[in-house]
């Protein structure tokens, strides 16, 4: 809850407490209190709408999977404490700022943040939300992020013959993106026949791992198992790519390389949100990139990946089951009210 006060001089200070969601221990989660610092003169106080969980990578630092040698690199922009836990650890959030410029109060934002009811950031660090995207689809912005920085990676070409195996968050942005390339053909891959769905709503075609047609040019995989990667690599026309969005953290994936992978001269590239895609770097900023991520999701068929809500309240239990398997979802999305 929000607060003003008078401080001495009849200057008007505003005193914040809020709360927020921190992983006290691998696999299981709390809820805490926070005090707010007063907001600068460059500063934003954001009262949270909506977050969205990542499931892919939220769920792995749950369960304490990120390896020791990415620690580092896996740090969220405003991540508190450090892995495995306790750590306070979340990207997805969308909220209306309370205090900070004039042309920003007021105004829907999105921001790198954790799950937390209000907080206060560089009024730098918010980018604002266009009014005709709801809140509960501007949670993606962050996944379709990741989704832009891949395209630049793969750099599909017109008429390409493309797969995308993993119907989760990120895959679908990908598949979304890619349907609106002229004469792009794409298949989303996934070993769950619900998804095909979810393949329709967002304007592509859909077929189970063993069914999938061959002879692809490009294959995006965002399965995050071994498993989907070598499906990946068997999908491959001579000379095409994996593009790899998976995240492993401190799984073991093993390859069976003895086919075409080296006649047939197939590749697998990395790609990764957290720096800029090569091809972009030298003309666009982060902030451009997720500018262009919002504008993208005006795109109402980004609708049919937020499956669920919870309140913030529930988030602990919501983690468990998300982390456990038992809450299937695409993007679960948690509500804070008005508080």
């Amino acid at each position: 809850m929000l607060r003003r006060g008078a401080e001495p001089g009849g200057v008007r200070a505003v005193q914040a407490e809020a709360r927020a969601f921190w992983l006290c221990a691998p696999g299981r989660g709390e809820i805490r209190g926070v005090t707010l610092p007063e907001p600068g003169r460059d500063d934003v106080m954001v009262r949270t709408l909506r977050t969205g969980v990542s499931r892919g990578t939220e769920t792995l630092v749950f369960r304490g999977g990120v390896p020791p040698s990415q620690y580092a690199a896996m740090r969220a922009p405003f991540q508190e404490g450090d892995f495995p836990a306790p750590v306070k650890y979340g990207y997805l959030s969308v909220g209306a700022v309370q205090e900070g410029p004039p042309e920003l109060r007021g105004r829907t934002v999105f921001c790198l943040y954790p799950h937390q009811t209000a907080y206060v950031v560089p009024a730098t660090a918010v980018t604002v939300v266009p009014e005709d995207v709801p809140p509960a689809r501007a949670v993606l912005a962050g996944t379709v992020e990741t989704a832009v920085n891949a395209l630049w990676d793969a750099a599909p070409l017109v008429g390409d013959r493309v797969a995308v195996v993993g119907a989760g968050m990120v895959g679908c942005c990908v598949a979304r993106l890619l349907a609106r390339f002229p004469g792009v053909e794409v298949t989303v891959v996934d070993v769950d026949p619900g998804r095909a769905e979810v393949a329709a709503a967002l304007g592509v075609a859909f077929a189970l791992p063993d069914d999938a047609a061959g002879g692809r040019d490009l294959v995006v995989h965002s399965s995050a198992t071994g498993e989907g990667l070598q499906r990946s690599l068997d999908l491959l026309g001579a000379e095409g790519t994996v593009l790899d969005l998976s995240w492993y953290g401190d799984r073991e994936v093993r390859l069976a390389l003895g086919g075409a992978f080296h006649s047939g001269r197939l590749a697998i590239r990395a790609s990764q949100v957290g720096t800029l895609s090569p091809a972009r770097s030298g003309r666009r900023t982060t902030a451009d990139r997720l500018t262009l991520a919002l504008e993208l999701l005006r795109d109402p068929a980004f609708d049919a990946l937020v499956t669920g809500e919870s309140p913030f309240s529930e988030l602990p239990d919501v983690m468990a089951r998300l982390a456990e398997g038992s809450l299937p979802a695409l993007c679960h999305t948690i509500t804070y009210g008005e508080g």
